[in-house]
């Protein structure tokens, strides 16, 4: 039996938990074959095989150690997202969010937001220094998604993850889906408020969360024959925005600027709270597009 192995709760936290009737199954398992898979370390560290070495040790099974090497505490993170990735069958949250902290973990390995820098690029001996893809670019070419898939990833990543620094309950009750959240919902609370995502563990702790759709902004140009304005859904005859023309989309984002801008006369009264969240929202969503430009 290995002696001090170091149980670290980030390194833990990233793994699924399994449900009560999965742990005692594995433990039946264990007790009648021994532990078969091998228990992942990284020096000391457990980065792989924590279910299985807390049966071990309750039970004193004795188990097997594979060591592994990584030149930073990213490069683990890395490797153990990459290994869930690819031996489990995952929710659609549990995916956005392991690659939203592989996003994270990357990019906090080379320092910078492009992915690149002096220690990653191989100057070659014309002096010409090379393209290299950007951490969303490689990132959406390893997952096979989009780089706006990667980028809204990495705003929900960032939302469990705080809710997790609240409440690690709530969290894994979001990820094992105990919690019905939907990704556009979790990708709105980045722009929020702390206190509205604290409010909102409240009420997942309580009990009394209800699934809610993300904050939309009112459509602008209500009541007018084109369909509404460009973050007010599909136009008339249901073509969606990407098969627009370029010219209608500048004239849906000139009235949208007209319809906002008249909105600052407007008397709200004593709770926009609702407004403030879908202004947020839509915020967000233009950053996001923007920044595709």
């Amino acid at each position: 039996m290995v002696q001090g192995i170091i149980i670290d709760e980030e390194f833990k936290g990233l793994l699924p938990a399994l449900s009560a009737e999965t742990f005692k199954l594995l433990e039946e398992n264990i007790l009648q074959n021994g532990c078969r898979d091998s228990i992942i370390l990284w020096g000391d560290t457990l980065i792989d095989g924590h279910n299985r070495y807390a049966i071990c040790t309750k039970h004193d099974i004795p188990f097997n150690t594979i060591s592994k090497d990584f030149d930073s505490r990213e490069d683990a993170l890395i490797w153990i997202i990459s290994n869930q990735v690819s031996r489990r069958n995952l929710t659609p949250i549990q995916l956005s969010h392991f690659r939203g902290l592989h996003y994270r973990a990357d990019k906090k390995k080379v320092g910078n937001n492009s992915g690149r820098n002096q220690y990653n690029v191989e100057f070659p001996q014309n002096g010409e220094i090379p393209k290299i893809p950007s951490t969303v670019t490689r990132l959406a070419n390893q997952y096979n998604v989009s780089k706006n898939t990667i980028g809204r990833d990495a705003k929900i990543a960032e939302v469990i993850e705080a809710i997790g620094a609240i409440s690690p309950g709530a969290k894994q009750k979001i990820l094992t889906g105990d919690v019905k959240i939907d990704k556009k919902e979790l990708e709105r609370l980045a722009y929020v408020p702390a206190e509205e995502v604290a409010e909102l563990v409240e009420c997942i702790e309580d009990g009394t969360y209800e699934k809610r759709k993300p904050g939309a902004p009112a459509t602008p140009g209500a009541g007018s024959t084109d369909g509404g304005g460009f973050g007010g859904g599909a136009p008339a005859g249901g073509a969606p925005a990407g098969e627009l023309p370029l010219t209608l989309i500048l004239g849906k984002i000139s009235n949208d600027v007209a319809y906002y801008s008249g909105l600052r006369g407007r008397e709200f009264g004593d709770g926009p709270a609702e407004l403030k969240s879908a202004l947020r929202s839509y915020i967000g969503v233009l950053e996001d597009l923007l920044s595709l430009i």
